[in-house]
């Protein structure tokens, strides 16, 4: 029961921190040493959390790719294109989660900005 706790508590950590990542950039080009470290810590916990959405909702591309290239291209291309784009996403948007949560603390790219554009899978392009 404790685990279970846990996993939720985390979970609403985690959607708490999506919205919040760059509501703070300036005009000015932003890096480790003209931030405060709680602007830095920021960063490093906005990048842990998307990577951590990245890695477990990284399968909602094959679904979504899918119903995508269906309303724009038809339902044949859908199943068939749609499925293939999907696959290779999921496989993508997961290895980036991985990659933004074990290099959290790296500001890269620009500072701790997201590997892909949108950031969740749940956004729009």
């Amino acid at each position: 029961m404790g685990v279970k706790r846990c996993c939720m508590a985390f979970l609403v950590c985690l959607a708490m921190m999506a919205g919040h990542g760059r509501a703070a950039q300036a005009d000015s080009y932003r890096n480790i040493e003209n931030s405060s470290p709680q602007e830095v810590v920021d960063g490093m916990m906005n990048k842990a959390g998307r990577g951590m959405a990245n890695m477990t909702t990284g399968w909602m591309e094959l679904p979504k790719q899918i119903y995508e290239t269906s309303r724009d291209e038809g339902a044949a291309k859908g199943a068939s294109i749609g499925f293939l784009k999907g696959m290779g996403m999921m496989m993508a948007r997961t290895l980036a989660g991985v990659g933004e949560f074990a290099t959290f603390f790296v500001a890269y790219p620009g500072f701790f900005d997201p590997y892909f554009d949108p950031a969740y899978v749940w956004q729009k392009e």
